[in-house]
């Protein structure tokens, strides 16, 4: 009960962008772990609404299926895609001071994913994009917090390193819910 605790705190500061929360998942190699739940759980929110967007939108059970699939793993790929671009960004092309590993950046970029466990709230009719856009907006926020502490960059510095990652992890993201047979239909895309 004592790890869920830890994890959901953690959770919390990191959607509150609490630089001091990224600071400490730099040196915490046990918090590795709770950093993969995260991105996994938001992975698993992500399916959850997209399959039930699709079961609202009247594809029936089968797309309930490929809903939760296909979710789940483009937040996941999407998430590591962000992770792998960051790191390759932030220790070439924008390399700073700081040395850092790929671990660092996956713990802390682990909790900056925070906000997507809201993801869950995509098959609302209406309102599955803006969810889409503002956690989207919510993480990448998260995400230069997460850099600039890791890597003790600029904000700016933080941002340019991981904004290329994030593009990536986010139009995965969007390409599943164009596929949608759902509410998402109705909007003007």
């Amino acid at each position: 009960m004592e790890i869920w605790r830890k994890l959901l705190n953690g959770m919390i500061r990191a959607a509150r962008m609490d630089s001091s929360l990224y600071e400490e998942m730099e040196t915490d190699e046990d918090a590795a772990g709770h950093a993969v739940m995260i991105a996994l759980l938001a992975g698993v929110a992500t399916g959850i609404g997209t399959g039930m967007a699709g079961l609202i939108g009247g594809a029936g059970l089968l797309w309930l299926l490929w809903g939760l699939l296909s979710g789940f793993f483009a937040s996941v790929v999407g998430w590591f895609a962000w992770v792998m671009l960051t790191y390759l960004s932030g220790t070439t092309f924008l390399r700073g001071p700081e040395k850092t590993s790929m671990a660092e950046l996956t713990r802390t970029l682990g909790f900056a994913n925070s906000p997507g466990v809201l993801r869950v709230l995509l098959f609302i009719p209406m309102i599955g994009w803006i969810v889409i856009i503002l956690t989207g907006i919510w993480t990448l926020a998260s995400g230069v917090i997460a850099v600039r502490q890791t890597l003790d960059y600029t904000s700016g510095k933080a941002a340019a390193t991981c904004i290329l990652g994030w593009l990536v992890y986010m139009a995965i993201l969007c390409l599943v819910f164009i596929w949608l047979p759902s509410p998402f239909k109705t909007l003007p895309v």
